[in-house]
């Protein structure tokens, strides 16, 4: 009977043993599936890291791509400004701004005008090209299909593009480039006009004195009006059909002596007015921050001559009258704001707009194509006398200079690809 119970004792034994085998072995394939699983999830987030730092790679050059195709419409609106692409009523031309020095740009057709990048040379963002492709930085006139009419910007008119009146519509297209990456701005901007508020050739808050050969014309003459020209006879060959102004306006009393000239509409002068600009933004149709803005920061000295939107003062405080400035002559063009005294020696031609905080002086022969304005320090007569002083009124002249170094741009439309 032991014996029995030995051998069934030993095979219950040997059952239990089975089983006990099978149980590793489903265990260790079990194992080993959760470490495949591991392995495979492990390679689904190396493999789903490196897309998406490729991703962020791609994204950061599309970005910097985009930047640079940016830049190239800041540098293509600054040309417009400064008159380098052509405003020739031409609705064929095409400017093309080109990644290269000026001697090595490519030959392009009639219609065509090619200008050299005006990066420093050695840092040039890439939103150009170097030769002759796609995409070179290019601006033409917004047109019909036909190419035959330019579309023109207007705020005054509803809609605001239309081809009557206003600024041509300009079409820049900037392709920017980081490594494999590549995006296209194309934009639609016009030049907003200058809104100059005249009062007169000559306007002063002042009196004026007027004596020797001095000469003022209030009747609007064209911006190409000859160097020289003065005098009724002389200036009616260059005068517009409209937009005349007085010769001289003032808050105090006009006087005139000697061979003295003074002509305009509706009087030749006007005197004891009311109604003196607030400040020279008032003169530009402008905010006092819009003014100071758009001025930019003083110079200390006058630069002889002055070109562009020149701004003398002798320190921050706006408007106080204490600087006293000296230009030496030559010809100038622009706005030339004076925040003091200003005093004009030797031959002096200006086109454009002077306004004078403080007083001015005149030595020596000055031809100005534009206007001229003065606040003037009280019981100190404004005096146009010494020498032969000619100041005929021209709005255009005006318009264009202040347009060509100060225009503000309106930007029409945006896309990007």
């Amino acid at each position: 009977m032991k014996f029995a119970a030995s051998r069934a004792d030993t095979g219950r034994v040997f059952r239990v043993i089975g089983i006990g085998s099978d149980q590793r072995g489903i265990a260790l394939v079990a194992v080993l599936l959760v470490l495949a699983a591991l392995s495979l999830v492990a390679l689904a987030l190396m493999l789903t890291s490196n897309t998406e730092t490729q991703i962020a790679g791609r994204n950061v050059r599309e970005q910097q791509a985009l930047n640079a195709a940016e830049a190239g419409v800041s540098e293509a609106t600054e040309r417009i400004r400064k008159g380098d692409v052509p405003d020739d009523a031409n609705p064929r031309m095409v400017t093309q701004i080109y990644l290269a020095p000026s001697g090595s740009l490519p030959a392009l057709g009639a219609d065509t005008t090619v200008l050299a990048t005006q990066q420093p040379a050695g840092g040039w963002l890439k939103y150009s090209s170097g030769d002759r492709d796609a995409d070179a930085l290019t601006l033409r006139y917004k047109t019909d299909p036909a190419r035959s009419v330019i579309y023109r910007y207007d705020p005054a008119q509803n809609p605001p593009v239309q081809t009557s009146s206003g600024s041509p519509v300009y079409v820049i297209t900037s392709v920017g480039h980081d490594g494999d990456a590549r995006r296209r701005v194309i934009t639609e901007t016009a030049k907003l006009p200058v809104a100059f508020n005249p009062r007169a050739a000559v306007a002063a808050n002042q009196a004026i004195e007027f004596s020797g050969n001095s000469n003022v014309c209030g009747f609007n003459h064209q911006a190409a009006t000859e160097e020289g020209t003065k005098g009724r006879e002389e200036c009616r060959g260059s005068e517009l059909p409209s937009g005349h102004v007085p010769g001289a306006w003032s808050t105090e009393a006009i006087s005139s002596a000697g061979s003295s000239q003074q002509d305009g509409l509706p009087n030749a002068t006007l005197d004891h007015q009311t109604g003196f600009y607030e400040g020279p933004w008032e003169a530009l149709g402008m905010t006092p921050s819009q003014f100071w803005s758009w001025v930019g920061p003083p110079l200390g000295a006058a630069p002889d001559p002055p070109v562009g939107i020149v701004h003398l003062d002798n320190n921050d405080t706006p408007c106080d009258r204490s600087g006293s400035f000296a230009i030496r002559g030559g010809r100038g063009e622009g706005f030339l704001y004076v925040d003091g005294d200003l005093t004009i020696n030797a031959n002096f031609r200006f086109e454009g707009l002077i306004y004078v905080e403080g007083n001015l002086k005149i030595n020596g022969n000055a031809w100005i194509l534009g206007s001229v304005i003065i606040d003037g320090r009280p019981a100190h007569p404004v005096t146009l006398a010494n020498g032969d002083c000619t100041v005929l009124y021209s709005l255009d002249a005006i318009t264009d200079k202040l347009g060509r170094y100060g225009g503000r741009f309106v930007t029409i439309s945006w896309r990007e690809d």
